[in-house]
């Protein structure tokens, strides 16, 4: 009976757990898949440059890095705290130093996160307003809450959509591939 129920189990087919209400494609990818192939969107640009350097120009910062210095790139994708979904492109280097753009989204729309974000939408104006001020805005700054997610040695962005974050990869990518240097902007 156990080897008939172990067959069983073996001929029933395998389904990869999914992010619910991302779309996948036919080979099963949802929309965050590292095809580095994919179009960009509107707002970035991508370019070729003269030096052995990836350059990195986004809404909360800028980084540099020489080609020679990248030993590993990666995406991926996690759950945090069982509510955001989080898809992070890492750049590590001979350095002491590691990269990470980031891009957070919510798993589903249940009491508690609504909860959340409409707390969120009160303080909308009052972010705006000091944005205004400081000539930052808050809602383009990665979020940290000290000490969970504060990293010695850690260099962090938020990017502000999925797309963006798969262009980004797709950039360092081809960079580090090729061994040319390329300029990535992000308006």
């Amino acid at each position: 009976m156990k080897v008939y129920l172990l067959l069983l189990a073996l001929a029933l087919p395998v389904t990869a757990q999914t992010n619910p209400g991302r779309q996948t494609n036919q080979n099963g990818q949802g929309n965050n898949s590292n095809n580095q192939n994919a179009e960009p969107p509107e707002n970035t640009s991508d370019e070729e440059n003269k030096k052995r350097r990836w350059h990195a120009f986004l809404p909360g910062g800028a980084y540099h890095v020489g080609l020679g210095s990248i030993t590993a790139i990666s995406k991926h994708s996690y759950v945090l705290d069982g509510t955001l979904y989080v898809s992070e492109v890492t750049i590590d280097t001979t350095g002491n130093s590691l990269a990470r753009f980031y891009f957070i989204e919510p798993i589903s729309a249940d009491s508690k996160f609504n909860v959340v974000q409409r707390l969120q939408a009160s303080l909308g104006k009052a972010q705006d307003k000091a944005g205004e001020y400081s000539g930052t805005k808050v809602d383009e700054l990665a979020q940290k809450t000290y000490p969970h997610t504060t990293h010695a040695k850690t260099i962090e962005y938020r990017i502000l959509s999925e797309q963006e974050l798969g262009a980004l990869f797709g950039s360092v990518y081809r960079a580090w591939d090729s061994g040319k240097g390329r300029t990535f902007r992000i308006r």
